[in-house]
């Protein structure tokens, strides 16, 4: 197949164990997209935390963030602007708080809402840690106001040791319905709309450049990226992915620390002609 448009995730495919783009990487996807290829970031991640990421590629595509829950493309302005959101409804929201808050009070929680990271306590001990991978601030908000203010939720994030998490994940798929829940890593809960996919987002944005789902190639490297390497003519997965995930791929490439997104493009997208 030919490969006509690149949807990659961040976290663990993009970024090293660092969080960092090597040069051997960046430099592989600036080909690819000079070459006409776009490259599009997937990413459970809000939009301030993808941004500098775009900039450091020097890329203009779209953006997919929350895992398929907002969509943002660069207006006739330059700036980015959503042109698709789906977010959690308000009150599986509360039940959700509720049920967190009453039986693991040592898990934190986030919400975000566009590109705004919302959290109770700003100094805890997951929030700075998760602040220092993103370099995005987030606010102090009081939750129930938030709430009655009717705030469009795009996801809850969770984090907590992995023991806690782990049972946070049976509870919630046990008693709420309507929502995806997943572990982005052992001490991350994400939770959205379950409407809300990556596969889903990235046919948005197919339409828009008038491709087909067997025209491209997506990569990532943990369950939340299952259904968008089932969903592409071609789904690549990281060395470092769990072996579950590998199971849904059509190939696997080095780890995120071997610039195995650089080795993917280089084999399927960029000839040693460009």
């Amino acid at each position: 197949m030919t490969v006509k448009a690149v949807f990659s995730d961040v976290d663990g495919t993009l970024l090293n164990s660092d969080h960092q783009i090597t040069p051997l990487t960046r430099q592989a996807i600036q080909k690819a997209v000079k070459s006409g290829v776009p490259f599009v970031l997937v990413t459970a991640r809000m939009p301030g935390g993808v941004f500098s990421l775009q900039e450091e590629l020097a890329i203009h595509s779209p953006i997919i963030c929350y895992s398929g829950a907002l969509v943002l493309e660069e207006n006739s302005e330059g700036n980015m602007a959503p042109i698709h959101s789906t977010s959690l409804s308000p009150q599986e929201t509360k039940k959700i708080l509720k049920i967190v808050n009453d039986r693991y009070p040592t898990v934190s929680i986030s919400l975000y809402s566009y590109n705004e990271w919302l959290v109770s306590d700003t100094r805890n001990y997951w929030v700075t840690q998760e602040q220092e991978i993103v370099h995005t601030d987030p606010r102090k908000a009081d939750f129930a106001a938030y709430l009655e203010n009717k705030q469009e939720t795009h996801k809850i994030l969770c984090m907590g040791n992995s023991r806690e998490i782990n049972d946070l994940e049976l509870t919630l798929k046990n008693e709420t319905t309507g929502v995806s829940i997943y572990k982005s890593k052992e001490t991350y809960l994400e939770i959205m709309d379950s409407s809300a996919s990556k596969s889903q987002a990235i046919q948005i944005i197919l339409e828009r450049l008038g491709l087909s789902r067997e025209e491209i190639m997506t990569i990532g490297d943990n369950f939340n990226d299952i259904d968008m390497l089932s969903f592409a003519g071609l789904g690549i997965a990281m060395a470092n992915a769990p072996d579950e995930v590998k199971r849904y791929a059509d190939d696997v490439t080095l780890s995120n620390d071997k610039d195995g997104l650089k080795h993917c493009l280089e084999k399927y997208v960029i000839t040693s002609e460009q």
